[in-house]
């Protein structure tokens, strides 16, 4: 049953602070907001109107979360029913399926980006046969019944498994864990492939939802800039950039590592799949300290991979973050042969391009080297860029020369 937009609770704004809620970014933080008129309860849907009371969007509220409402309809008309999520589902879709042609029996890719594709709250990946989803929103997850139903209608997966995001009960007031949400329990390993190499995805334990499908572009990318040569994969997760700097980039000795041992085990298990255990060796380390005892032992690389995990989850952790960004990039500049690769990469979303490059140059003028970024980019295209949200462009990923 649809609801009217004028019986529904209104969370009524502070005098100007309109503007980015008509320009469509879908958070509404408590501190933007004057009242609430209504018995609004966690998860309701509710009315955004300003201090006049002009209507702008329908959103869903949670008193518990520092995001008080977020929205998703600009139409007064449009109630947040099956109807209206289902739409928004076959939107999501279709990009993946008939735009970028990433849907196959084999393949892994981002179906849902939550904020990217309306649907804040919601990410869903599709790994071969199998979903796995990230519920980030309390309304949403207590529509988890209505996604899970839609999503069974229009995939007919083989199975749907439910992962948790680190902080994210505390931050929405949640009460749900991992596990099996309808089907089949997932293989461990669940084998997908990409740019012809294949993956052991563990959907159920591993980091994120199973795979980082955010870097399959540039995995491959940096290879065209190749010449063979040594190889240093920092935070190498899966191998994915290990591998592909072997089988694509012509690599003959690639050193991969990480400090994760359950990942470790996970990329020798796929540098084996793929005929590559004699190219590249894995040692467990953090990556600071394997840096500097790199440097100490006098190593050089021809490339260089930093791809470390999210240095902060708060503005707060911006300074630190930053710090961090420095050292590993000074130190690994210290390690790179004259003319050879530094891809280094960001997934902190608080970082921007532009504070991330800032902080390269540093790094590069810290260890007396010149560095010329010769492709800056950014996650792969089944995470696109909501130019209503630009906190869906977190990825950070530059291609860079050293000199």
């Amino acid at each position: 049953m649809s609801i009217p937009a004028d019986s529904l609770s209104q969370v009524v704004l502070k005098p100007r602070r309109a503007q980015p809620f008509f320009a469509r970014h879908p958070w509404v933080f408590s501190g933007a907001v004057a009242h609430v008129q209504g018995p609004a309860q966690p998860g309701d849907e509710v009315a955004l109107v300003t201090d006049t009371g002009e209507f702008i969007a329908r959103g869903l509220y949670n008193p518990q979360s520092k995001i008080l409402v977020r929205l998703y309809s600009w139409d007064q008309a449009a109630p947040l029913g099956e109807t209206f999520w289902s739409s928004r589902l076959d939107d999501a879709i279709r990009l993946r399926r008939d735009i970028l042609h990433l849907v196959s029996p084999s393949s892994a890719c981002r179906l849902v980006f939550s904020e990217a594709d309306g649907l804040s709250g919601l990410v869903v990946d599709r790994y071969g046969d199998w979903l796995s989803i990230q519920l980030t929103s309390l309304a949403l997850a207590q529509r988890r019944e209505l996604f899970t139903k839609l999503l069974l209608e229009k995939l007919q997966p083989a199975g749907i498994w439910l992962r948790t995001e680190k902080g994210i009960r505390e931050a929405e007031g949640l009460e749900i864990s991992d596990g099996l949400i309808t089907g089949q329990v997932p293989p461990r390993p669940l084998i997908i492939e990409e740019h012809g190499l294949k993956y052991g995805v563990d959907i159920v334990e591993g980091q994120k939802t199973g795979f980082f499908v955010d870097q399959r572009e540039n995995r491959l990318q940096f290879t065209k800039y190749m010449r063979g040569g040594r190889v240093l994969d920092l935070c190498c997760y899966s191998a994915g950039f290990a591998m592909n700097a072997a089988r694509h980039g012509g690599a003959n000795e690639v050193l991969a590592v990480d400090v994760s041992e359950s990942a470790l085990t996970t990329a020798r298990a796929n540098a084996e799949l793929n005929g590559l255990s004699s190219v590249i060796r894995f040692e467990k380390s953090d990556s600071f300290k394997a840096l500097e005892a790199l440097r100490a032992q006098g190593e050089r690389f021809d490339v260089v991979v930093l791809d470390p995990p999210k240095l902060a989850r708060a503005s707060r952790g911006l300074p630190e973050a930053l710090r961090g960004y420095h050292s590993l990039n000074r130190m690994a500049l210290e390690l790179v042969n004259t003319d050879g690769l530094l891809i280094t990469c960001s997934c902190t979303g608080h970082v921007s391009a532009e504070m991330f490059e800032e902080t390269l140059a540093d790094a590069a003028r810290s260890a007396n080297r010149r560095l010329q970024i010769l492709e800056a980019r950014r996650a792969a295209s089944d995470h696109p860029t909501s130019v209503a949200c630009r906190e869906t462009n977190y990825l950070k990923c530059c291609i860079t020369r050293v000199c």
